[in-house]
């Protein structure tokens, strides 16, 4: 009877959980298509609690175009731009935070619901209250990272920006980890522990952060060709500041960001092929078969954003491929270690 119990109240928190990752799922692609729109500048104040209320009148809009003005991305890049115009990527970077907001509140009112009511069980308390903090490091990260475009440099850091992408990669990851883990739990452990699955992911998020800095240095928009970058498959000025080119220099960043790709496909591609053929696991296959289809899918989008010059629906469809690339590496890294487990 407290097992039937207790596993109802995990479904009802994973349930709630998987609400909460499509939501996040939705915020990474509405931050890819602020960053795309360049619209992350158009607040330049962080107001948590009066920030929900946008400009109601003319006059109001005016303020806050008036406040815009003083920045320098107005001053260097937009000083042709009129009212209606920033209107538009106002409420592009207003749906953003607003969107966070929402969030935070659809995570933390059920979480204490739940636990107040007794349903969430001992081994599942320090994670979600991990997860709640990571959250709020999330929101404090947005603003830093909104902060450093309102100085001279008229554009956020792209070490800022891609920090941001991976804290929301990483809470989003987690989610679906736990997920997974009450859905499917391991009821007995291995053997041996199966780690390897789990460097699948750390695989894809480190190629995910690697996209993080060709967005924050708009490295995307430097080779419109494939697969050739220019001219040539090397081109010419890699590394020519040092290990810093990786993080700094467009051409190494776009570089850099290909080679991962290619390595992440060819490896995500033999693993999900071994462990088709391998596995007796039904649900290893379904799993093997998903990973495989969602890198050639991802794959195909990077190939498209780059030859489109970063056409903004294709660039936010190659960002969303990245968030259902890592769920599917992390459905099979689940897979394969429960799989595992049974052994």
């Amino acid at each position: 009877m407290y097992a039937d119990t207790t596993d109802s109240y995990d479904r009802w928190i994973a349930r709630w959980l998987t609400l909460c990752a499509l939501v996040i799922f939705g915020m990474i692609l509405l931050g890819g298509v602020t960053r795309l729109t360049d619209s992350g500048l158009s607040m330049v104040e962080w107001n948590p609690i009066m920030g929900v209320i946008p400009p109601l009148s003319e006059s109001d809009w005016q303020v806050a175009f008036d406040k815009y003005k003083q920045y320098p991305e107005f001053q260097k890049i937009n000083f042709d731009m009129d009212l209606e115009g920033f209107k538009v990527i106002f409420l592009y970077e207003y749906l953003h935070r607003v969107l966070g907001r929402l969030i935070g509140l659809l995570y933390f009112l059920p979480l204490v619901f739940f636990w107040a009511k007794g349903m969430v069980k001992h081994s599942l308390r320090g994670h979600l209250a991990l997860l709640l903090v990571l959250g709020g490091c999330q929101g404090l990260m947005g603003w830093y990272m909104v902060k450093s475009g309102l100085v001279d440099r008229p554009d956020v850091s792209q070490y800022r920006l891609t920090a941001h992408l991976g804290l929301a990669l990483l809470v989003y990851g987690y989610m679906v980890w736990l997920i997974l883990r009450l859905v499917k739990p391991r009821r007995l452990m291995p053997r041996m522990p199966l780690r390897w699955p789990l460097a699948l992911v750390l695989l894809v998020y480190v190629m995910a952060l690697s996209g993080g800095f060709v967005a924050g240095t708009d490295a995307g928009y430097a080779y419109p060709t494939w697969p050739l970058m220019g001219s040539s498959f090397f081109p010419p000025t890699l590394y020519e500041q040092g290990w810093l080119s990786a993080f700094e220099q467009v051409t190494t960043i776009h570089f850099n960001h290909r080679m991962l790709a290619y390595g992440v496909v060819i490896t995500l591609v033999a693993v999900a092929l071994v462990s088709y053929l391998r596995s007796p696991d039904s649900a290893v296959k379904l799993a093997a078969i998903l990973m495989g289809a969602a890198v050639f899918f991802q794959a195909s989008l990077g190939v498209a954003t780059v030859l489109s010059q970063v056409a903004i629906p294709v660039a936010a469809f190659h960002q969303g491929g990245a968030v259902i690339l890592l769920t599917m590496t992390l459905l099979f890294a689940h897979a394969r270690i429960t799989e595992r487990s049974r052994i």
